[in-house]
């Protein structure tokens, strides 16, 4: 099945339906316009956006699975950062929202950053600012969106697992101060019984090169996060490796209170640089 096809049929489930585009249009968390390209196949859509798509109109798991599988057959989907920007950096935050609100397992690596969904809103503020075209108000839209999303954290019937390798936690895109609260944030939130949060330390042998961040749901779907795009992959062979490099990871990393002792001790180096800075 082509994408033009699988627009056909997603068009064909909901005429018969019932249900006008705009209404399923919003249900699914997207435009009016994104949802007509897709049934004209203008568009290719991601596991997602199907998913979002049948689940708004409401047909049957067996249906869904169908055209899951057909949409996953499809493999990869690249969109540049400048589009989903253009589109509106808190949709895409809302967006976000609606899918992690239906997943089950959650598993982030990051080398880079400290992940979103763990962000404070001064690090979340730092991370934005890196786009010079963003006017505050946008920014501050954003920020309040990221923000809604970390409701998420505190629902027991998920599993969160984050693996961040130590320079993330070295990387001062805020002050020495600011970033200390950030790490206070981690400790804090590494307590919660349905969060897994490790660190992936500089000491010690690795197997693996920590190449780029990604983020695999439910081993449905895994999101990469390139420089110029974010890339969604949905073949579940491709999949696989992802869940595999993350496992390895995990298997290497500091948890518990071996993983709150290396952050006391790096917010005490930044303390140290704050007072003497």
């Amino acid at each position: 099945m082509n994408r033009s096809e699988l627009g056909a049929a997603l068009r064909a489930l909901r005429s018969a339906s019932g249900r006008e585009a705009k209404a399923v249009a919003r249900g699914a968390v997207m435009s009016a316009s994104k949802l007509s390209k897709i049934e004209t196949g203008k568009l290719g859509p991601s596991a997602d956006d199907v998913d979002r798509i049948l689940t708004a109109i409401g047909v049957s798991e067996d249906v869904k699975s169908e055209y899951l599988e057909a949409a996953r057959a499809m493999a990869t989907e690249a969109t540049a950062w400048r589009l989903i920007q253009r589109a509106g950096l808190h949709k895409a935050q809302r967006q976000l929202s609606a899918v992690e609100a239906r997943m089950n397992l959650l598993r982030l690596f990051q080398p880079a950053l400290v992940p979103g969904l763990l962000q404070t809103p001064e690090y979340m503020r730092a991370v934005l600012s890196r786009h010079e075209d963003l006017s505050e108000a946008t920014l501050r839209e954003t920020v309040s969106a990221r923000l809604e999303r970390q409701t998420v954290l505190y629902d027991a019937s998920k599993a969160l697992r984050f693996v961040v390798t130590e320079p993330v936690l070295r990387w001062l895109i805020i002050p020495p101060l600011v970033m200390a609260g950030q790490l206070d944030r981690l400790v804090s939130l590494s307590r919660l019984p349905h969060l897994d949060v490790r660190i992936v330390p500089l000491t010690g042998r690795q197997r693996d090169i920590p190449n780029h961040a990604f983020v695999i749901r439910d081993d449905r779907a895994v999101t990469v996060e390139t420089v110029h795009a974010e890339v969604v992959v949905t073949d579940p062979r491709d999949v696989a490796l992802y869940v595999a490099k993350f496992e390895g990871f995990a298997r290497n990393a500091l948890r518990g209170d071996d993983m709150r002792a290396l952050l006391g001790a790096i917010r005490d180096e930044l303390l140290q640089q704050q007072e003497t800075g």
